[in-house]
């Protein structure tokens, strides 16, 4: 059975706007306290289309005070980035190199040449901080107690995966 049919199914059913609001809202918490945050100015009030050519949805975007926000799908966009839903999941999760991905036209990039290729270097350079997300999001006190609780259960959840692979 294919794992994708549920997210296929969601992506389609759902309206667009609601997928935005919760694609901002997740990527605007996992911005806080990290550099992309601050690059972001070069790209002040630029529309950004994302654009999954296999499901239909059209993702209308617009960068302001360091966010994104949802934007209007009548306003024009000043890049598009298209694709298959495999190859935005591959970038998501960094399975793929977004030079590799975009290189490779599995991912496209149209309009504005400067700001594409600004958004895919920084998608390139994308480094995630979580110490840094941490204190921004529940303060110094919390965030070593709460770096220690998220790495104790990767550490239980590896350790069930291994006992897995070594009872198959």
């Amino acid at each position: 059975m294919n794992r994708a049919l549920p997210v296929i199914a969601g992506l389609k059913l759902l309206p667009d706007r609601l997928h935005v609001d919760l694609l901002t809202t997740a990527v605007n918490h996992l911005m806080r306290g990290q550099e992309i945050e601050e690059q972001l100015d070069y790209l002040e009030g630029k529309r950004v289309c994302l654009a999954i050519d296999d499901t239909g949805n059209r993702f209308h975007l617009r960068i302001s005070g360091r966010r994104l926000h949802r934007c209007s799908a009548h306003l024009p966009w000043d890049v598009r980035i298209s694709g298959k839903l495999v190859d935005f999941w591959r970038l998501a999760n960094r399975s793929e190199d977004p030079d590799t991905l975009f290189f490779n036209r599995d991912l496209k990039l149209e309009g504005d040449t400067d700001a594409a290729l600004y958004i895919k270097n920084l998608l390139d350079a994308l480094e995630f901080d979580l110490d840094r997300h941490l204190q921004e999001v529940v303060g110094p006190a919390w965030a070593p107690r709460i770096k220690e609780l998220i790495e104790r259960v990767e550490r239980s959840a590896l350790a069930e995966r291994m006992q897995r692979l070594v009872q198959a």
